[in-house]
C-alpha cells in the first residue's frame, strides 16, 4: 500500500490509496493549499500541469523549513549551519539518483531546468563530438528546449539536422528510421513524452537503431518523469534531462543525468567557485563529477525542497501516478471526443500517451478558449506550447491543452467538458 507524508507536517504517515494503482484523489487535493483558492468566483480546476505542476504543503515547508533552520552556502563552510546545508543538498542527490533506477549520484547534475540540462550537451558534448557534416536527428515533436539548442548547434559546426516525422495520428513514423539514423549520426535527441501530443516516444526501437551506428542518445524527459516511472539502467539513453517544477518540486531546479564516462569527458559548462579544483594563473584543473557542472551558489533551498516532492511521489507510487492518469486520459478523451467541434491531437489510445491533451474547436481561437474556461475558474494552456514547429505540421496555429496530474479526477473533466459546451453556445457555433 502506498504512503505519504502527512499534509500538517514531517513524520506522519498515512494511507492515501483507496484501492489497488487508484489514488484517493480526494485526499490529495487537500495537500495543495492552492486549490482550495477561488478563481474568479469558482473553484480552481487545474489542468496546466504540463507548464507546471502544482506544490503540495510538504514541498511548501520544506523551503520554509530551509531557510528557518538551515540556511548557508554550501560545499564550503565547516559551521554546523554550511555542513547541515550541504548534508541537505547532497542528500537530494541520492534521492534524485534513486528515483530515476539507482544511478550513480556522481552523474547526478543539477541546472535551474531541463532547458539547461539539455543546453549543457549542447554546448559541452556538442561543440566537442559534433563536426562539419555530423548528423542530428530530432523528432518532428520537440519541444523549443530540445530544439533550438541543436539547431544553433548545428548552423554552428556546419552539421546536418535531420528530423523523424509523425504519423496524422500523432505516433512517431518509425518507417524511414534506418535512413534517418545513418552512420554519419552523432546524436538523436527526442522526446521520452510530448507536451503537445502526449505522445511517448517507441525510445527502444529508436535507441536500438541509434546504437548500431555509435551514436549517443539524449530523452527529454520533463513530460515523462513527473508521470511514469523511469528506470535509467535499463532505458538505454547515454543522457536524460527533466525539470523539478513539473514534479510537485519548486521552480529553478532541473537534473541532467550523463553516463559517467561521457560526462567525465566533457568540458565544464559554467566557471567559476567550486567547479575547479586548483586554479593558478597560467593553469586550472577542473572538479570531480557532479561539482565540475555546477559553478557558483546553486539554487540551495529549492533543490532540498526537491526532496520533500520526490517523497510525496514515491509514497503514492509512480506506478499508480501512471495508472491514475491513464485511466483519466481514457475518460478525458471520450468525454472531449462527445463534444461537437471539438477536435484532439495525439494518440487516442491512453497506454500510448501522457495526460497533455490539445484540442482544437474550428470556429474558437484557442485563446479565446483558455479566456473563457478561465472566467469559470478552469486553468488551461492556449497557444503553440513552446512547439511551433509541430503545431504548424498539424495545420494549427494555436491549440488548447489541458494537462492532468495526481490531483485531477473526472469531476474536474466534467466541470472542462460542460464549460466547453456553455462555450460553444456563448458563441454561437
Amino acid at each position: 500500500m502506498a504512503r505519504r507524508m502527512s499534509a500538517d507536517g514531517y513524520g506522519k504517515i498515512i494511507s492515501i490509496v483507496g484501492k489497488p494503482m487508484g489514488l484517493d484523489v480526494e485526499r490529495i487535493k487537500a495537500d495543495f493549499p492552492i486549490l482550495i483558492e477561488p478563481i474568479n468566483g469558482h473553484r480552481l480546476v487545474y489542468l496546466d500541469s504540463a507548464a507546471t505542476s502544482q506544490k503540495p504543503r510538504v514541498v511548501i515547508n520544506a523551503i520554509l523549513d530551509y531557510y528557518r533552520k538551515s540556511n548557508a552556502n554550501i560545499h564550503r563552510g565547516l559551521h554546523a549551519l554550511a555542513e547541515r546545508a550541504t548534508e541537505s543538498y547532497e542528500k537530494t542527490r541520492r534521492h534524485v539518483a534513486q528515483f530515476v533506477g539507482g544511478v550513480d549520484p556522481h552523474e547526478i547534475i543539477f541546472t535551474r531546468g531541463a532547458t539547461e540540462s539539455i543546453n549543457l550537451v549542447a554546448y559541452t558534448w556538442g561543440e566537442t563530438n559534433i563536426g562539419e557534416g555530423d548528423e542530428i536527428v530530432i523528432t518532428e515533436m520537440e519541444h523549443h528546449a530540445n530544439l533550438v539548442p541543436w539547431v544553433i548547434l548545428a548552423q554552428r559546426k556546419k552539421a546536418i539536422l535531420k528530423r523523424i516525422p509523425i504519423t496524422v495520428c500523432g505516433h512517431i513514423d518509425l518507417s524511414s528510421i534506418e535512413d534517418i539514423i545513418t552512420s554519419r549520426t552523432k546524436l538523436v535527441a527526442l522526446s521520452h513524452m510530448s507536451n503537445v501530443l502526449g505522445t511517448i516516444s517507441p525510445l527502444a526501437e529508436i535507441i536500438a537503431v541509434a546504437k548500431r551506428h555509435g551514436a549517443v542518445v539524449l530523452a527529454d524527459g520533463a513530460q515523462a518523469a513527473p508521470h511514469m516511472p523511469v528506470n535509467l539502467t535499463t532505458l538505454g539513453v547515454d543522457f536524460y534531462a527533466f525539470s523539478s517544477h513539473k514534479m510537485l518540486g519548486p521552480t529553478g531546479v532541473g537534473v541532467l543525468w550523463g553516463r559517467r564516462a561521457l560526462l567525465e569527458a566533457m568540458p565544464p559548462f559554467n566557471f567559476g567557485c567550486e567547479m575547479n579544483r586548483e586554479v593558478r594563473y597560467d593553469r586550472i584543473t577542473w572538479n570531480d563529477l557532479p561539482h565540475k557542472f555546477e559553478a557558483g551558489t546553486p539554487n540551495i533551498a529549492d533543490v532540498v525542497a526537491f526532496d520533500a516532492a520526490l517523497t510525496y511521489l514515491e509514497d503514492l507510487g509512480m506506478e499508480n501516478v501512471r495508472a491514475h492518469e491513464m485511466e483519466l486520459t481514457k475518460y478525458a478523451i471520450e468525454q472531449l471526443s462527445a463534444i461537437p467541434g471539438i477536435e484532439i491531437q495525439g494518440p487516442q489510445e491512453p497506454e500510448q500517451r501522457g495526460g497533455a491533451i490539445s484540442f482544437t474547436d474550428p470556429n474558437i481561437h484557442p485563446h479565446d478558449i483558455s479566456t473563457f474556461l478561465d472566467s469559470k475558474g478552469i486553468a488551461i494552456r492556449a497557444g503553440h506550447h513552446c512547439a511551433q514547429p509541430l503545431v504548424r505540421t498539424l495545420g494549427k496555429v494555436a491549440t488548447a491543452r489541458a494537462s492532468l496530474y495526481i490531483y485531477n479526477d473526472q469531476g474536474d473533466i466534467d466541470a472542462l467538458c460542460d464549460a466547453l459546451i456553455e462555450m460553444r453556445k456563448y458563441f454561437g457555433v
